[in-house]
């Protein structure tokens, strides 16, 4: 055991962490309380997950652009109202769709 100058030298040397870091910690931890396992995906996983999101992308751009022709077509506020939250939930679905795939491909989920 160190003296304690030396374990106050130790402990000044690092950084403070952040409350995120300080969290994540906690995460981790009770993860490994939990018995859960983290481990890193695999190439083929990393290939889906990047195919996944680039056909998601493609399709909230289209969405991006169907809405945009639409707002230029639309003048009345209502009507513009009505997109701008039919645009919203589109969106929300797309991106929980590709959320959900990523964490089928992440669990390894055959058929994800």
């Amino acid at each position: 055991m160190g003296t304690r100058e030396e374990t106050t030298k130790t402990m000044s040397d690092q950084p403070p962490k952040s409350a995120y870091e300080i969290a994540m910690e906690r995460l981790r931890q009770k993860d490994v309380e939990d018995g859960i396992e983290r481990r890193p995906p695999t190439e083929q996983q990393k290939a889906a997950m990047t195919e996944v999101r680039s056909v998601y992308e493609a399709k909230l751009a289209q969405e991006d652009v169907m809405y945009r022709s639409a707002l230029l077509r639309t003048v009345d506020p209502e009507a513009r109202a009505t997109l701008q939250e039919e645009y919203q939930r589109a969106r929300a679905r797309l991106v929980s769709e590709r959320d959900a795939k990523i964490a089928r491909i992440r669990s390894g989920e055959p058929n994800a």
